[in-house]
């Protein structure tokens, strides 16, 4: 059989590709390598506990907000979501001092004033530019207002200047800035769009999910299926042959073929240009330009099993820092200690008061695991799990200065690293957000799903925005190559 559309990849942009394609009457089928969906939705299990990966919280998703109008679309409203706390969805501590972040502009714009009273005036600065700026993502849906939109400081500023232009008090731009370690903060590079998208969706409203963020690709999965489309895992492609300047088939590990029309890579374009072995089309300027684009880091992760009933459930995350220089994790510092960290407590079922699981998140650059990279799953060696114990020791140590008694209350540890993530997810070097964007060379850094070859798109957090908001923004673009803007717009009433 020849399917309109073969989607390589069952990650998040994957499945929401192939959700929007097969509810519009195309013949869609998904292959993805590993035995399970979701990519970085993955979660899995140990001695009963589920942990997740990459997912943990996300923002927007009450009435009239973006994501809550996206979710709605791909019908994920009804999983089993728990509002964060609304006074303090998000914690930063500064070496033991602490700051809320609570949901709501007006309502952030006071908790942080009450610690920063001169800063005032410089937060509703701050808070009118997020807002304006998170009111227009829908604008890329039009030609004239995304031209205008790209052209905008949101694009061509960086987060880090703009924070320094609107912010004068040194400790309340570290505070501003020490939620997002759900991006790589690069001073030089990283474009107040992205940083602004990410940090006023939150500011809205924030969420868990109860039971695991591989329920979303499970859900959209079966959304699929139910619309006459094929989700097939264990099905790893190995090459896109490429015919007359496009592509007709994707050849599988196991020697099969799968024809289609068009082609959707939702895996790093690095990986998907290794995929078409001989073209006709694909200049190798395009592939040096591609493969020299740098990649964001990694993290490093502590999954916490805990004692039953020790540790009470906490309705936020917390950040730790032990350091005031936030910006310059994206940099390699050989045996530098981990000074941050993201604590995420596991939502517990049936109202229990208690968690049973907490996950430790630190920044890992590449070069941390580089020596490691030519080893297999459970093969690494005994330096790999000396590294991962010191780091994990480390990340425990920052927590337990907010946690009490979380070291007595510990029952088993189990960590993982960039070179986990890129071999369970197939994510490129364990990069946590994807290519590394750049306000200076936007052009360079900011994909569009177009390739050379006319049937061959990419989605996936590359291109754009990564995290759940802006995967989500891709598939659209992606899916708009194929049903046209002016469909996607309609379909998400984009204009009514």
């Amino acid at each position: 059989m020849k399917y309109d559309v073969v989607i390589i990849g069952a990650g998040l942009g994957g499945l929401e590709c192939g959700y929007t394609l097969s509810k519009n009457g195309l013949s869609v089928c998904i292959l993805e390598q590993s035995p399970l969906l979701g990519g970085c939705l993955q979660t899995f299990q140990r001695k009963g506990n589920t942990y997740d990966t990459g997912f943990h919280y996300i923002g927007g998703l009450a009435d009239g907000q973006h994501l809550n109008r996206i979710f709605n679309y791909f019908r994920l409203m009804d999983l089993p979501w728990k509002r964060l706390d609304e006074e303090c969805f998000d914690e930063v501590i500064f070496h033991g001092k602490s700051y809320a972040f609570a949901n709501g502009y007006e309502r952030f714009i006071e908790t942080l004033s009450a610690k920063f009273p001169h800063q005032k005036e410089n937060l509703k600065q701050y808070i009118a530019t997020l807002s304006e700026i998170g009111r227009n993502i829908f604008k890329s849906f039009s030609p004239r207002s995304a031209e205008e939109f790209f052209q905008s400081k949101a694009f061509t500023q960086s987060a880090y200047d703009f924070l320094n232009e609107t912010i004068s008090d040194p400790m309340l731009r570290n505070v501003l800035a020490g939620t997002s370690l759900k991006m790589e903060l690069h001073p030089q590079k990283l474009p107040l769009y992205i940083f602004a998208q990410i940090n006023d969706s939150y500011i809205q409203s924030a969420w868990r999910i109860e039971g695991g963020g591989m329920q979303i690709a499970q859900q959209l999965a079966q959304h699929i299926t139910s619309q006459g489309g094929i989700v097939r895992t264990k099905a790893a492609v190995t090459e896109l042959i490429e015919e007359n300047g496009i592509i007709t088939k994707a050849l599988l590990s196991n020697g099969e073929i799968v024809e289609g029309a068009t082609f959707i890579s939702n895996i790093h374009p690095v990986k998907t240009l290794d995929l078409v072995k001989e073209s006709k089309v694909i200049r190798n300027i395009y592939k040096r330009r591609i493969g020299n684009i740098p990649n964001t880091y990694g993290m490093f992760t502590a999954n916490l099993q805990l004692k039953p009933d020790t540790t009470p459930y906490l309705n936020r995350n917390l950040y730790i820092y032990e350091t005031d220089n936030i910006w310059s994790y994206y940099e390699y510092k050989e045996n530098q200690k981990k000074d941050c960290v993201l604590v995420s407590y596991q939502t517990p079922e049936k109202g229990e008061e208690t968690t049973r699981n907490i996950d430790l998140l630190t920044p890992m650059t590449w070069k941390e695991v580089a020596q490691w990279e030519e080893t297999s799953i459970m093969k690494r060696g005994a330096d790999y799990e000396k590294m991962k114990e010191e780091k994990a020791a480390e990340c425990i140590e920052l927590a337990s200065k907010r946690i009490p008694l979380l070291k007595e209350n510990i029952e088993r540890i189990y960590t993982s690293t960039p070179l986990t993530y890129r071999d369970y997810t197939g994510t490129y070097q364990g990069s946590a957000y994807g290519i590394q964007k750049d306000h200076a060379q936007l052009a360079y850094t900011m994909l569009t799903p177009k390739t050379p070859i006319s049937n061959l798109l990419l989605t996936g957090q590359n291109l754009n925005l990564h995290g759940v908001l802006g995967v989500s923004m891709t598939s659209f673009f992606t899916c708009a190559e194929i049903l046209g803007m002016d469909k996607i717009a309609d379909e998400l009433k984009i204009n009514s």
